[in-house]
């Protein structure tokens, strides 16, 4: 069967993360500027290589003095480290539209496989007869394990930023011709 890349379509796609903080709230966070493609022999997308990055400078929490201090070298470095980078080592159908996607995401120069959870929402065709895929990929990430570090303590005792960050990704791919 012949090979079909699906570029993914940032109108129709976000990226967001999700943080404790002093352990009582959550802090929601997303990134602006991404991009993504699927190269796939299947129509259900099994075994497909799937590579993605983000740009660092895009981070948004809607809080201008928290993007910077993410953006600096306490956290993601952007200056020095400006991606965020994943590539695909396997896509397994696990049941119906359920898979697990496991690859190397690369955060602040320093790389770890992950697991990832994959709901494939199905394929249509929009007005302008382009096939699109929906996906909602969702896992859960340790932020010190890729270098990110910055951990004070309150004066309670508290932690400020918690370790585990969760991800959501809604993601609409355009089949390319």
């Amino acid at each position: 069967m012949a090979t079909t890349k699906w570029v993914m379509d940032p109108l129709h796609s976000e990226v967001q993360f999700k943080v404790k903080h002093l352990v009582i709230s959550t802090v929601t966070g997303s990134f602006r500027k991404f991009e993504g493609e699927v190269v796939t022999e299947s129509d259900d997308f099994q075994d497909s290589e799937i590579d993605f990055s983000l740009d660092i400078d895009s981070i948004d929490t809607t809080q201008e003095a928290r993007d910077q201090h993410l953006k600096g070298a306490d956290f993601f470095d952007a200056e020095q480290f400006p991606k965020i980078t994943f590539k695909s080592t396997s896509l397994k159908k696990v049941d119906g539209s359920d898979y697990k996607l496991n690859g190397n995401l690369t955060i602040k120069g320093v790389t770890k496989p992950v697991t990832l959870n994959v709901e494939f929402g199905g394929s249509a065709d929009d007005f302008y007869g382009q096939t699109k895929a929906g996906f909602e990929i969702t896992g859960k990430i340790s932020r010190k394990e890729f270098g990110l570090t910055w951990d004070p303590i309150t004066e309670a005792g508290s932690v400020v930023v918690g370790d585990e960050i969760k991800l959501i990704i809604n993601a609409q791919f355009t089949k390319q011709a």
